[in-house]
């Protein structure tokens, strides 16, 4: 046993493979989330004890290759090739090896300490495919061990296979992956080139793979290459991909990757055996019937509106009795306890500056987000959750996002922030933030909440689905219009269908608990903030102030009662606030004394399209940082506003 009691592994991989459930058995409940330093990309992590050793385990974000399409793979790649973790554990899908062979290959090229966890073993021999991990093992010169994740078979071998490759004891040959004669050559030129001029980029990546690299086209390396000055060599890749062009008439990337991917796929059929001819199991009859052209979209209603009634009504039995503990009994109790020894004002601003501001986010947001993350975690891990993106594809295009979106956009309903932080299921910065720019706009519950108990009751149930139409409508001119203005290239759907799986319980509930933490953490310090600085305000008086600033918009662009203002300012704590207020500023009138048919639907409208409350902007600001969240905020608010005062006036002449 060497010296060493502290070993860090990295788990790579797509997320299709298991990789999360690996990590999760490794694990256990001790684990930390969070984002890598300066990136929108989850990082987890945890750590365990095995023989000896304190073993650190990191989650790299889910990724089929090493090259720089995405955010992802170039946080996993720089972590693998600059933090150098001790092991890096490649987890596979042993029923579809080809291709995640490939990422395996690019793992070697990079010289890190490797073993391949062949996961999913059970069902590929469900698929009729045996794998022989032994000779796999022989082949790639590192070692392989045959796991199911889901039910935790192997993972003590995983782990011992883990310490045997840190401490040395590894004797296997490590595969060499090599190319085609002519394009070994120019490798091997850049190589030289990459030794001679940049030793010290040299030591910090291997040098044949910063090679390979440049010929790939891959801009992150070529900047980094530059910054090390390596400008000439830059240029030098250039002309040499284009030989490569000229003698194979493929550009060099492609290549490349097709060289890799036939690496991969004789790799792949040595060590395979079909023990049976392949029949069509349930799990494939299930995958045809909710991929469908026809059939699917019926499913995918259903599940829809599924999700949607258990988050809505899920959080709505949830928010109740929290709501009762905070506001008949936690609050009071304090307030009486207080009373005698603080002055009125800070008592006020104690309970419901910090008390309330706790109550908002256990009342308002976790209600919704459990259900959500619960959700969330059951189509993950059914493996349903693809087969959606699929079918709503061509439909979220015109938009400029894909399928994926959709699932953000559908959460947005039940309430603003899980669906801002749903939509890092995106691929590249763009395409998060065109879906963030759209989630925020559906209505969520808390909006659903003044348009029903307002329009709805008042107007009439058709004028609020107006709104709603209204709205979608909106969300995707707003994401249309964004999609033609932000820069980059849209990104189509590209993604491995994973097979179907029964969810188990336990990494349901723990993905829930550590996606739920996060949140705790990041968003209620802010709220808690936010409502300290308006019952501040409104202790001080100076919210009326703030409303009679508001008048020329509240009254001369919107033509509503100036103390509609206050309702509105209350708003961004919790949008449901605006309506029990506006019901308050009324009395002893009734809202149809108070207010017109027409102000309602301006008021409700206004109220929908405006950045839906604290707890969203705070989720805006952990998913895509302060200027941004702002940028967004101000553009809901303009646009309330401005149609809010078109509104206004075009709807006179059809409500009478």
């Amino acid at each position: 046993m060497t010296a060493k009691r502290r070993l860090t592994i990295a788990l790579a991989g797509n997320a299709n493979v298991g990789k999360s459930v690996i990590f999760n058995q490794l694990t256990g409940l001790d684990q930390v989330v969070g984002n890598w330093p300066g990136k929108t990309v989850e990082r987890a992590e945890g750590t365990l004890h095995y023989r000896g050793y304190t073993i650190k385990v990191l989650d790299l974000p889910g990724t089929y290759s090493l090259s720089a399409y995405s955010m992802e793979e170039v946080v996993a790649r720089e972590y693998i090739a600059v933090e150098k973790p001790d092991v890096v554990v490649d987890v596979v899908d042993a029923s579809a090896l080809e291709r995640n062979l490939y990422l395996t290959l690019q793992l070697l090229e990079l010289e890190t300490p490797l073993v391949v966890d062949l996961n999913q073993v059970d069902f590929a021999a469900k698929k009729g495919v045996q794998i022989d991990a032994e000779k796999l093992s022989k082949i790639l010169g590192v070692p392989v061990v045959p796991t199911v994740a889901i039910s935790g078979k192997g993972v003590d071998k995983l782990l011992d296979a883990v310490v045997d490759v840190a401490e040395g004891r590894v004797k296997l040959k490590r595969l060499k992956v090599r190319y085609s004669h002519k394009l070994e050559e120019k490798i091997q030129q850049l190589k030289k080139m990459l030794e001679e001029r940049l030793p010290q980029l040299c030591s910090k990546y291997p040098s044949r793979w910063i090679a390979v690299k440049l010929l790939e086209n891959d801009s992150d390396i070529q900047e980094k290459v530059r910054e090390a000055g390596g400008s000439e060599i830059v240029a030098s890749a250039g002309i040499l991909a284009a030989e490569l062009q000229e003698i194979y008439g493929e550009p060099a990337p492609i290549l490349i990757a097709s060289e890799r991917y036939g690496l991969a796929g004789s790799i792949a059929r040595e060590v395979s055996q079909f023990i049976h001819p392949p029949r069509l199991t349930l799990e494939e009859r299930l995958d045809a019937i909710t991929t469908h052209r026809l059939l699917g979209y019926p499913i995918l209603a259903a599940v829809a509106a599924s999700m949607f009634a258990a988050i809505f009504l899920g959080g709505a039995l949830l928010a109740a009795p929290l709501e009762s503990l905070f506001d008949d009994l936690l609050i009071p109790a304090v307030d009486s306890a207080l009373s005698g020894l603080l002055p009125s004002p800070i008592v006020y601003l104690i309970c419901q500056g910090v008390i309330s501001g706790v109550g908002a986010g256990v009342t308002i947001a976790l209600p919704y987000i459990i259900p959500f993350y619960i959700i969330l975690s059951l189509l993950e891990d059914s493996g349903y959750l693809p087969r959606a993106a699929f079918l709503m594809d061509n439909l979220m295009h015109k938009v400029g996002l894909h399928g994926k979106a959709f699932i953000p956009i559908i959460l947005g309903y039940g309430c603003s922030v899980p669906a801002c932080i749903g939509c890092r299921i995106m691929e590249t910065d763009r395409e998060r933030f065109l879906a963030g720019l759209v989630v925020v706009l559906m209505p969520c519950a808390a909006r659903t909440v003044v348009i029903l108990g307002l329009v709805g009751k008042y107007v009439g149930l058709h004028a609020a689905l107006a709104l709603y139409a209204f709205d979608l409508l909106l969300a995707f001119a707003i994401g249309r219009a964004a999609f033609k203005v932000l820069p980059g290239e849209p990104v189509g759907l590209i993604m491995e269908m994973p097979p179907y799986r029964r969810p188990m319980l336990r990494n349901v509930l723990v993905k829930t608990w550590s996606r739920t933490r996060d949140f705790v953490y990041m968003a209620f310090p802010l709220i808690v903030a936010g409502s300290m600085v308006l019952e501040a305000l409104r202790v001080t008086g100076l919210i009326w102030p703030l409303v009679g600033l508001m008048a020329p918009i509240t009254t001369g662009w919107l033509g509503l009662p100036a103390t509609c203002g206050f309702p509105l300012i209350f708003g961004v704590l919790r949008k449901e606030l605006t309506l029990i207020l506006l019901i308050q500023l009324a009395a002893p009138m009734k809202l149809d004394a108070f207010l017109t048919p027409v102000q309602m639907v301006v008021f409700s409208l206004v109220t929908m399209i405006y950045i839906p409350c604290i707890s969203t902007i705070a989720a805006l600001a952990h998913e895509y940082g302060w200027r941004r969240a702002i940028l967004v905020t101000l553009l809901d608010i303009a646009t309330a506003i401005l149609l809010g005062g078109v509104a206004a006036r075009l709807l006179p002449l059809i409500i009478m």
